[in-house]
């Protein structure tokens, strides 16, 4: 077996699953990542602000944006959106680059309702 593969998930060893959950609509959840009032205040990790230089939230659109680190360090960022279908799934990548940082990534985001309690 691929010591790669994960069979309890069926995931690359790569991949990362995260969930979290809002008592919030989801509406105003996919929001939250999809406009740039609400995206840049809690974009990034903590100690952390982002400025948007540009952002085109569609498919094919990108989101060019700096982290400022606590250290006073920036770091040019770039956003690839893939896929949009509001208010389900967000698909976008981070393809790095001679101009951004070299971080490579690939994010699917699913807002689901889960009703009440």
């Amino acid at each position: 077996m691929d010591a790669r593969h994960r069979p309890e998930t069926g995931q690359d060893a790569r991949t990362i699953v995260t969930t979290r959950v809002f008592d919030a609509p989801r509406d105003l959840v996919f929001e939250a990542w999809t406009n740039p009032k609400h995206l840049v205040p809690w974009w990034g990790p903590d100690g952390f602000t982002t400025t948007t230089r540009a952002i085109d939230v569609r498919p094919g659109g990108v989101w060019r944006f700096v982290m400022h680190g606590p250290d006073g360090v920036d770091y040019e960022n770039r956003i690839v959106y893939d896929e949009i279908v509001k208010p389900e799934r967000l698909i976008y990548r981070h393809p790095g680059g001679e101009d951004v940082e070299p971080v490579q990534i690939h994010v699917t985001v699913t807002f689901e309702d889960h009703g009440a309690p």
